[in-house]
């Protein structure tokens, strides 16, 4: 997406401290603020940066309104949640999840229109903003940002079919590798689990309805109320008894990992970017 600005290692690096990001903040905030922050650092264009992570918004959004409606229609209100069997079975989470498919739809049609139908409603969105006072110390930046963005998106839209063919592909395997993480947990835990493969698509449906319910909590990554909805959403697959043990190992294998490798990350990144900003201050100097 940076057109190979980085390194395999550096793009594994920013991902860890992206998804960190995502973990230490509430899920309803997201890491996509401090990616910007991140991106900016590592000396990417202001347009680029924007670009890169609007589009992944973009990608990331068009993910979920095309496999969710496509899994509802081959497993039916099943895929909500155990024992509904249609739509009037809807309950508090349910309206949730729909309430927060339809947000997404809304917001990644207008990332989508902004981005590859019309890059000038963004920058004029961005002059506007850059005109209220308390962000006066930011006018400037915003400003040349608004312009960047519209040279930025339109190079973006002449991107080949193999761009964005790739980039879906490797979105696809990276939502599907979170989700399928769950169908393994409970294979290898419950002796008793069907293996079939409409049962393991009913798992991994309610895996991503899941995480469409709990992504705007207030928690940090959802902690604590993906855990207690975990139950709820597999009991006609985990007993209850055990439902808080699986919660557990799920959440160890895809949650806490990128906590201990952001602390682990983030104070050498931090040390890149200060040696990086002192090199160059002692060459502007030296100038």
């Amino acid at each position: 997406m940076t057109d190979n600005e980085f390194s395999w290692p550096k793009s594994m690096e920013l991902i860890v401290l992206w998804e960190f990001a995502s973990s230490v903040s509430p899920t309803s905030i997201g890491g996509s603020g401090v990616a910007l922050f991140m991106l900016a650092q590592e000396k990417l264009s202001a347009a680029k940066t924007v670009s890169v992570v609007l589009y992944s918004m973009v990608i990331d959004t068009i993910f979920f309104v095309v496999s969710l409606p496509l899994l509802y229609l081959i497993l039916g209100p099943i895929m909500i949640r155990p024992g509904m069997e249609s739509l009037s079975d809807l309950d508090g989470f349910g309206y949730t999840f729909l309430g927060v498919i339809l947000f997404m739809t809304a917001y990644g049609s207008v990332f989508y229109y902004g981005l590859f139908v019309n890059p000038v409603a963004i920058k004029r969105l961005l002059l506007f903003i850059s005109r209220f006072p308390l962000l006066k110390r930011f006018k400037r930046d915003l400003r040349k940002t608004a312009m960047d963005v519209v040279d930025t998106s339109k190079e973006m839209q002449k991107k080949n079919y193999l761009f964005h063919t790739k980039a879906m592909v490797a979105t696809l395997g990276a939502w599907l590798t979170r989700f399928l993480a769950i169908n393994c947990i409970i294979i290898a835990l419950i002796y008793s689990t069907p293996i079939d493969f409409y049962n393991q698509l009913v798992i991994m449906a309610r895996a991503e309805t899941m995480h469409v319910t709990t992504s705007f909590s207030p928690t940090p990554g959802s902690a604590g109320i993906a855990e207690y909805l975990f139950g709820g959403y597999f009991t006609d697959y985990i007993s209850e008894g055990i439902a808080s043990l699986i919660a557990l190992v799920w959440r160890i294998i895809t949650y806490y990992p990128y906590l201990i490798g952001g602390a682990i990350i983030i104070p050498v990144w931090i040390q890149e970017v200060m040696n990086r900003r002192s090199r160059e201050s002692q060459s502007t100097n030296s100038e």
